[in-house]
């Protein structure tokens, strides 16, 4: 499958700076997902070969590996998305040209700029807030996926939906796979999956409510060394995530490149327009 690639130019760091990182962890009152950090091998499941390595062990690995994961603090990220679900939802620009740092142990996301040169925009599951340049929360919304799944698919967001359902999805993209080894995920591999002359291993994952997700069940593709080609979840509607070029940073691989598309019950339209296209051009894993 050919990959859609838009030019993206993408601006210096923004100033997130590791004190007020921590100092943000501190006052969400998260609780830390230990699983994040204590990443662990699974049981095989009944799609598992009696002779193959168990696939969340080899995904793991293929990415870094756990005990690599555990040193990890946070994520920054320099990425531009766009695509149609963005037009859809009111904002042909996506989310252009930030840096967004990823809490590599809980749903904490910090993005810059946002909806503004000067400004902010926060995440956690329970609450989204927009900052100005001195530290004034400028909006805010609490149970921000309460609101969020209460406007149908017509329905435009403003600048807090579009902050969370972009924080907690690269949220889970980023911190993939050593997020399914997380409490309470419950992962089972399922029969092989053949496309385009590959044959890709499926890991069939069920999450807790206490994970901020796109849907309770989805299904992980990984290629035989263990990367991840391919996710389906059911979002704004059903689709297929593909995953392309990744990349190693300080022994973390993270795909560069991601192009999501409408999936059907013909299976994924891989020659129709983009829902979400995700190009990262740079990232800095920082350890703790």
């Amino acid at each position: 499958m050919s990959k859609d690639d838009p030019t993206v130019q993408t601006p210096g760091p923004a100033s997130l700076s590791r004190s007020e990182f921590i100092r943000l962890t501190a006052s969400a009152g998260l609780v830390s997902m230990s699983g994040l950090q204590q990443a662990a091998a699974a049981d095989g499941g009944p799609g598992r070969k009696a002779d193959a390595p168990d696939l969340l062990q080899l995904a793991l690995d293929a990415h870094g590996g756990s005990e690599r994961w555990r040193k990890v603090e946070s994520v920054d990220v320099k990425i531009s998305l766009t695509g149609g679900l963005y037009q859809l939802k009111g904002f042909p620009e996506g989310v252009p040209n930030v840096t967004m740092r990823f809490d590599a142990r809980k749903p904490l996301v910090m993005t810059a700029p946002y909806a503004r040169p000067d400004h902010h925009g926060y995440f956690t599951p329970e609450r989204v807030w927009i900052e100005d340049r001195a530290g004034k929360i400028v909006d805010e919304r609490l149970n921000p996926r309460v609101a969020l799944e209460n406007k149908s698919r017509e329905t435009s967001w403003d600048n807090l939906d579009r902050l969370y359902f972009t924080s907690y999805a690269m949220w889970n993209y980023i911190t993939t796979p050593f997020l399914l080894a997380g409490p309470g995920v419950q992962t089972t591999e399922i029969e092989p999956h053949q496309e385009n002359g590959d044959s890709w291993r499926r890991l069939l994952v069920r999450f807790p409510a206490s994970i901020p997700t796109h849907s309770e069940e989805q299904t992980f593709y990984f290629n035989d060394k263990g990367l991840l080609q391919r996710l389906d979840y059911t979002a704004v509607a059903p689709a297929s995530h593909y995953c392309f070029d990744h990349a190693n940073f300080r022994g973390i691989s993270i795909p560069t490149f991601r192009r999501v598309v409408v999936r059907t019950p013909a299976g994924p339209r891989v020659n129709g327009p983009s829902a979400v296209l995700i190009a990262i051009s740079d990232v800095s894993v920082n350890d703790a």
